[in-house]
């Protein structure tokens, strides 16, 4: 793979703008496609993954041998502490938005309710998932990217 780098990335300042939690929540909900960082052997891990929102939750799914699928098994009380995160970054302007969900992460053990999101979510990764993990937000934070029209401006 080749990295193509000869696009000129505009100058000029950029100006960060902090979303609300509902602003952040539908920016969320129009991509399909994030980051999930857990704790694995005491350091951070994250994982591409692609997503489905339902009910106020984050729905991903997972595989046996998977790190998230053995912490979300054996967690206790709330869950698994995670952080989820996804955005939409135009490479040539380096404007858009990022959004971080944090909270806990529990394994679906219900099991029409994992048959729904084994319908509802097609894993982009050639492998068996035969898990789903239900991530219950407790803090949305997010950020729009934007260009700075009035620096340098009286």
């Amino acid at each position: 793979m080749t990295i193509d780098n000869t696009r000129a990335v505009p100058a000029g300042p950029r100006r960060s703008i902090e979303l609300d939690s509902d602003e952040a929540w539908r920016l969320l909900s129009s991509v399909s496609f994030g980051r999930i960082v857990f704790t694995r052997h005491a350091l951070p891990t994250i994982r591409p993954v692609n997503h489905i929102l339902d009910h106020g939750d984050i729905v991903i799914r997972t595989h046996e041998g998977a790190a998230l699928t053995s912490h979300a098994r054996h967690a206790g009380g709330p869950g698994v502490v995670v952080a989820y995160e996804a955005d939409a970054i135009a490479p040539d302007t380096h404007l858009g938005w990022s959004v971080v969900v944090t909270g806990y992460a529990h394994l679906v053990t219900d099991s029409a309710e994992l048959d729904r999101y084994q319908a509802l979510l097609n894993p982009w990764m050639n492998r068996t998932m035969d898990y789903a993990v239900r991530i219950r937000p407790d803090l949305i934070t997010g950020i729009r990217l934007t260009a700075d029209d009035e620096v340098g401006k009286v």
